[in-house]
């Protein structure tokens, strides 16, 4: 269910956007208004990143990233539009409306909030647990691991003890059901009797948090003899796994300054690389990487280094991970360590020399995926992966860079690598297939307008109070590219006053031509911007008959060469009459022109 655009409007006249970045941002005053500072999406020493409060909106001349305070915390935080919304409300206070009342909405969220209370119980019994006498065996593990009491303490390491009822018993003082407990992941129940019990018995536990701290689930090691060797939480209403990385909360600060994350598969190699001073370092908490997990690292960095064991499934693992990683269009390098070794092992032994020396052999991500293909793939398989992976790129505008660099390094004809890419159907292209239409050739949707279509959009932009008016009399028609025609649809479809109320509706180009469009507004005076509507405006009316006149010429043809002799006497009816309506138009700005005709 959609998120209604009132409490959109209402949620960012709540919040500050200077004051939301500063907390990941350093900024310095600017001018007229706007600050400066660092760009936190890309790699930058000065600062290229500019925000503007009294807007709402920041642009970066650099790597042109734009948008919202809500566009911000999205992206800063790798969360998906209505995750960022919903967070923003409750820190705003604001109750979310969602067109239609969801009679069980009130009811989700009185689970969702019993759940993370339910965790942040947990947490402490594990953690008062490993303190004790009863935490002595998780203690001598850590010990002989070599983990120091800071990175304990930092990540919140707790244990369980072999009671079967323990938690659930310390859950049901705290006023929660063992029916709560099970449906929060914390307890399992036996099917046949219906009997609840501690789901992490005699375990190290590793709390997982999300990027704020608090704990949403958690992944158990056996201390002594039992299967599995390590145990995670069920999905439940606050975790889904593939969704989440362990040690993000306390990796975040690291990478906002290296914008580099060390992705890797254990929980303890994750606090190793901690301990010995890579404190950007995450795990993928025992799944294959997913898209969702590369988004939300998408929010904070712009390199991702994957640390996998060199042996056979380390190496199939790396692939799969750096070919989604480039998709998403992220730096990625791969570091194979010996067969048989992890990052704990390498760094306990050679410290961070040794791991350095890995680093440094560390292999091109794109150039790692053309390797292993090349020694691993049939000629059949080469090709179904240089397709797949060129089919899978976020953005189609960098086919042009990706192409001609797999058809080189995977020794394949370019030619026919590019006719065999421009068949893999795209859900854009595929919606226009199944309407009758040709499909569009990939790497052409996301191209902007022409110069034309962009400076009557940006007129528009600035210009809110005309959208009524310029949609009431169809002068979108004037347009002459699918995309501007695309973006006009959005917005007059939104309902929003301003373009400030459909921005989540927008995608990466459409975000960026706002950007470069409100970046221009400061420097623009009420008397410059309305003398250049009006020089984009007058004309509007005729340009529309233009195009009107060239529709019948070429009805009136078409007419003529069937002998249809009735529908040509038609059209030029219809003719004379359109040349009636422009002549009576009045000169100037049509929006201005007084009632409709």
């Amino acid at each position: 269910m959609g998120i209604d655009s009132h409490t959109i409007q209402e949620l960012k006249s709540r919040l500050d956007l200077g004051e939301v970045v500063r907390r990941y941002v350093e900024l310095k005053p600017a001018s007229a208004g706007r600050f400066m500072g660092p760009c936190p999406f890309h790699q930058e020493t000065k600062g290229s990143f500019s925000v503007n409060p009294e807007q709402g909106f920041y642009y970066c001349f650099g790597c042109q990233a734009s948008g919202d305070v809500i566009d911000f915390y999205s992206r800063i935080n790798g969360l998906e539009f209505r995750d960022a919304v919903e967070a923003l409300a409750r820190e705003a206070g604001l109750e979310m409306r969602s067109g239609p009342v969801d009679p069980k909405a009130a009811e989700r969220r009185e689970r969702k909030k019993a759940c993370l209370e339910m965790h942040r119980l947990a947490q402490e019994y594990f953690r008062s647990l490993l303190r004790g006498r009863a935490g002595k065996a998780a203690r001598d593990y850590l010990e002989r691991r070599g983990t120091p009491s800071e990175v304990v303490e930092n990540f919140g390491l707790g244990c369980s003890t072999d009671d079967w009822q323990g938690l659930q018993d310390f859950l049901r003082s705290k006023g929660f059901t063992p029916e709560q407990g099970v449906e929060a992941g914390l307890l399992s129940q036996k099917g046949e009797t219906g009997r609840t019990y501690d789901r992490f018995r005699g375990r190290l536990i590793f709390p997982i948090s999300d990027v704020a701290g608090k704990p949403l689930a958690f992944g158990g090691r056996v201390l002594g003899d039992g299967e599995p060797k390590y145990l995670n939480s069920s999905d439940s209403p606050i975790y889904k796994k593939g969704e989440h990385l362990y040690g993000l909360h306390q990796a975040r600060p690291t990478m906002a300054k290296t914008r580099r994350a060390l992705l890797t598969e254990g929980y303890m190699d994750v606090l190793s690389l901690h301990q010995f001073g890579y404190g950007d370092a995450v795990g993928v908490l025992g799944t294959s990487l997913t898209t969702e997990q590369v988004k939300r690292l998408a929010g904070f960095c712009g390199r991702i280094d994957l640390v996998f064991d060199g042996d056979r499934a380390g190496r199939a693992a790396a692939l799969r991970s750096a070919e989604m990683i480039l998709c998403q269009g992220l730096t990625c390098r791969v570091v194979l360590l010996p067969e048989g070794k992890d990052v704990d092992d390498v760094l306990q032994a050679e410290g961070t020399e040794g791991f350095e020396a890995f680093l440094g052999n560390a292999w091109d991500g794109l150039e790692f995926c053309m390797d292993e293909m090349r020694s691993t793939g049939s000629a059949k398989e080469v090709m179904e992966w240089a397709k797949r992976f060129l089919g899978g790129l976020k953005e189609q505008d960098w086919l042009a860079w990706y192409l001609p660099r797999l058809a080189e390094g995977l020794d394949l004809d370019e030619a026919v690598l590019r006719r065999s890419t421009m068949k893999v159907v795209h859900p854009a292209e595929g919606r226009r297939e199944k309407q009758g239409g040709p499909a569009k050739p990939a790497g052409k949707l996301e191209k902007e307008g022409a110069p034309g279509d962009r400076h009557l959009l940006a007129q528009l932009l600035l210009h809110p109070e005309r959208w009524r008016e310029f949609a009431k009399r169809d002068y979108d028609a004037v347009f002459t590219t699918e995309w501007a025609r695309r973006f006009w649809e959005k917005v007059v479809s939104s309902g929003a006053e301003d373009v400030d109320g459909c921005f989540h509706l927008l995608d990466e180009a459409e975000k960026r031509f706002v950007g470069v469009v409100k970046n221009e507004l400061p420097s623009l005076g009420d008397e410059e911007r309305e003398e250049r509507w009006n020089d984009c405006g007058s004309g509007l009316e005729r340009r529309l008959h233009n195009q009107h006149m060239q529709q019948i010429n070429t009805a009136l043809r078409e007419a003529a060469q069937r002998g249809d002799q009735e529908e040509v006497e038609r059209l030029f009816l219809v003719m004379n009459e359109l040349c009636g309506r422009i002549d009576e138009q009045p000169e100037g700005n049509p929006a201005d022109s007084g009632t409709d005709r």
